[in-house]
């Protein structure tokens, strides 16, 4: 049987939401559905957390690699991308990085944007608010694939 590239399409789209549901059912999620927290609501009361994004010597890598947060704190992310590269911001447990970067691999070029995370283009910045409701240590990172592995990531310790 060959697949018309409509059907083909649907059937990677349906796949992927089923995949997603298992991993979002297995993951430990708690409050607003992510294990880190929720979306934060306007964040203008919002600590904010600048972020930049640099790629040097075959590396890839955040300003900072870990950052402390008290539970219930809205954090307003902003980060600048100066890489000549597309990046993205994930928040989730290691886990959860893990099983969604394996994902991405197996998909090369798919595209997404769940409420945890956000892509920033290269040159350009972005932003996004979120509210840190759950403790515990949760992981940032990039899940392009081989961006992980070339130093892009970092602990979340919500106290």
């Amino acid at each position: 049987m060959r697949l018309t590239s409509l059907a083909h399409f649907s059937l990677v789209i349906g796949l992927t939401m089923v995949v997603g549901s298992f991993a979002h059912a297995d993951a430990g999620h708690k409050h607003g559905g992510f294990a880190a927290g929720e979306v934060g609501t306007d964040g203008s009361d919002a600590r904010v957390i600048e972020i930049e994004i640099v790629e040097a010597n075959g590396k890839m890598a955040y300003s900072r690699d870990r950052i402390e947060i008290m539970q219930n704190e809205t954090v307003r992310f902003v980060l600048k991308n100066a890489g000549s590269l597309d990046h993205e911001f994930v928040l989730g447990t290691a886990k959860e990085n893990r099983a969604h970067a394996d994902m991405m691999a197996s998909m090369p070029g798919m595209a997404h944007a769940d409420k945890n995370m956000m892509q920033v283009a290269s040159g350009q910045t972005s932003s996004f608010v979120w509210k840190f409701s759950n403790k515990g240590e949760f992981e940032f990172a990039c899940l392009i694939p081989g961006h992980y592995e070339a130093g892009m990531h970092g602990i979340m310790i919500v106290k």
